[in-house]
């Protein structure tokens, strides 16, 4: 076959896509229409999937199986009016892929609901007689009509301080917004890393005044202070903030402090209201006014109370550094500190190291001190799971190596109900395994203790459920193997004591420096701390997988009105900050209620 069939046999074989993929639209949408559950039913394969964020339920809603979804879908549509299903010009065409190893056609489509924009993904596959059905679909929310995100065409004129001769200027402006001092912010976000910037900015467009607030001295600080050799460990195209990518000259690896400056950088580009040096003290809510009022602290000892309606923790994953509890550690003569202080290995040459625990951060510091002439030992506790960077981590990253709009693959992202994604971690699970065979039979054989997490579903679904336990490997695998970095079972140790650990066959290991690589406590401590006990209860716990397979407590309402909680990498909060800011405004318009009522 010449080149000129293959690209006819291409071309027409797009083309079927795009008719079959607008045809099952059409045929949804006369069903929807009508209610019947049955007439819903029928267009979908008996093991099916719908994700639902707000664009029905005002909510992160996973449905399983035809019947419960038509029901579902019928149950919901006299509320939300979807019409208008299509296939939108500018966005990827429909296609034929292969997802969790079914051969599908794959399509973006667009609709209105009686509240705005929507957008969604349909995967349909024949069954046994050669119809086409969905096996899976989702539904968003993508924008609220009337209150549309001021970007491109519906950018701000800059009327109010474009060549204001006599007047305040840009500047003025921004000096007066960001020192509040004629108002109150309707919005307190704490946190000004990826989670706090990305939902501050959505919020910016929206028209929501929003308050930033961050304990370090700058922006980006936050990455700044870790260890000095510290880069991402997932590549580039994943981690765009909204609105704004990266120069095309930047490097596949970003450097923590190129992207700490870019944070800083960002948060001035996007008219981010920020206050820095900066600390959260507590919060109490006010069920008369629906109103927190917000103890802040700055660096210089003074506080300032602001009284926002809404609470956006966006401090990370976890909280506060876990110490725990190890027999003899407080006999121990040398230096101790947790991972979190950790910045160099400069000045420790030729001396030992004890680094507690086997995780990334942990990896990469015994690299650090190895590189520097520290004679390191890393203590692994519990059984960890060991990703090479390249290529098994980049397995992950695959439906963003497809290219197109960020906003076409975060869509695709986020259609995924959880046992999908379960479904799809444990296939790239097992590849990994392949993949990093010689290197996981290596560290066997020194005894490491090797796992594939919960149900062999991999490092990312131990994220989600512990936010640990895995080390995205860096090369200390490969040192380690070689007996260059050692390798200490920590039931081998009977105490630490003044010069090192002494183990239980009576020989001690020496130490100048243990480091606690150890982690941190959940983002409910912090919680109960700043909002107090009850709170903290009535909310319940942060992170994690809940009863529906989604993330407990995050992106979307929670059991305490006005708390939100937004977190995880850079591609996380760039796709679910969209969310979160759409509810806000939904409930300052009145459009939404919370979660109890």
């Amino acid at each position: 076959m010449d080149l000129v069939d293959q690209n006819l046999q291409a071309y027409q074989r797009a083309e079927q896509a795009k008719g079959d993929a607008s045809r099952w639209l059409s045929d949804f949408e006369t069903a929807l229409a009508s209610r019947g559950a049955g007439r819903i039913a029928a267009l979908f394969h008996a093991d099916s999937h719908w994700r639902d964020i707000l664009a029905f339920t005002w909510y992160y809603t996973p449905v399983a199986g035809s019947q419960e979804i038509a029901d579902r879908f019928a149950a919901e549509q006299s509320r939300a009016g979807a019409h208008g299903f299509h296939l939108p010009d500018g966005r990827r065409e429909p296609r034929h892929v292969k997802r969790v190893g079914i051969d599908s056609i794959e399509a973006i489509f667009e609709f209105s609901t009686s509240v705005g924009g929507g957008a969604g993904i349909v995967r349909l596959s024949p069954d046994a007689g050669g119809a086409l059905k969905a096996w899976q679909i989702s539904t968003t929310l993508q924008s609220i009509a009337g209150h549309e995100e001021k970007i491109d065409s519906n950018r701000p004129t800059g009327s109010a301080y474009s060549r204001n001769f006599g007047g305040d200027n840009w500047a003025d402006v921004r000096r007066k917004a960001v020192a509040y001092e004629d108002r109150e912010p309707t919005v307190l976000v704490i946190g000004g890393a990826q989670a706090g910037l990305s939902v501050a900015a959505r919020l910016n467009q929206l028209g929501v005044d929003t308050l930033m607030v961050e304990k370090w001295p700058r922006i980006g600080d936050s990455w700044r202070k870790r260890y000095h050799s510290l880069a991402l460990h997932n590549s580039i195209h994943l981690n765009h903030l909204p609105y704004m990518d990266y120069p095309s000259t930047w490097p596949v690896y970003i450097p923590k402090d190129m992207l700490g400056n870019w944070f800083e950088f960002y948060a001035d580009a996007l008219e981010i209201n920020c206050w820095t040096g900066t600390e959260f003290v507590k919060g109490d809510w006010d069920e008369g006014s629906k109103t927190w009022t917000a103890t802040l602290r700055r660096d210089d000892g003074t506080e300032r109370v602001v009284r926002p309606k809404h609470l956006v923790f966006a401090n990370g994953v976890s909280s506060y550094p876990f110490i725990p509890e190890l027999p003899g550690l407080s006999d121990f003569k040398g230096t101790v500190f947790h991972s979190e202080g950790f910045d160099s290995g400069a000045g420790w040459k030729g001396k030992n190291a004890f680094i507690v625990g086997t995780g990334s951060s942990a990896n990469d510091i015994a690299m650090d001190l190895h590189n520097h002439g520290v004679n390191t030992t890393l203590i692994q506790r519990g059984s960890t799971t060991v990703v090479s960077i390249n290529p098994s981590a980049r397995l992950n990253e695959a439906i963003y190596d497809e290219g197109g709009l960020h906003d076409d693959t975060d869509l695709i992202v986020a259609s995924a109900t959880p046992p999908l994604t379960v479904k799809g971690y444990k296939a790239v699970a097992q590849r990994m395994l392949e993949l990093d065979k010689d290197l996981i039979e290596g560290l066997k054989g020194i005894g490491f203790k090797h796992d594939m997490g919960e149900d062999e579903a991999g490092h990312q679904m131990k994220y989600f459920r512990r936010g640990g336990g895995y080390n995205l490997d860096a090369g200390s695998s490969a040192l380690m193997i070689k007996g260059e970095i050692g390798l200490l079972q920590y039931d081998t140790i009977e105490r630490f004591v003044a010069g090192g650990a002494l183990l239980k066959d009576g020989k001690t290991v020496p130490a100048d420096m243990i480091v606690l690589a150890t982690g941190y406590l959940p983002q409910q401590e912090l919680v109960r701390r700043a909002l107090g006990d009850a709170m903290a209860t009535k909310i319940g716990q942060v992170w994690g997988i809940g009863p529906n397979g989604d993330l407990n407590n995050m992106y979307k309402r929670t059991p305490q009105e006005g708390v939100w909680f937004i977190a995880g990498g850079i591609g996380q909060c760039r796709i679910h900050s969209k969310y979160i800011a759409l509810q806000i405004k939904a409930m300052e318009l009145g459009l939404l209620g919370p979660l109890s009522s």
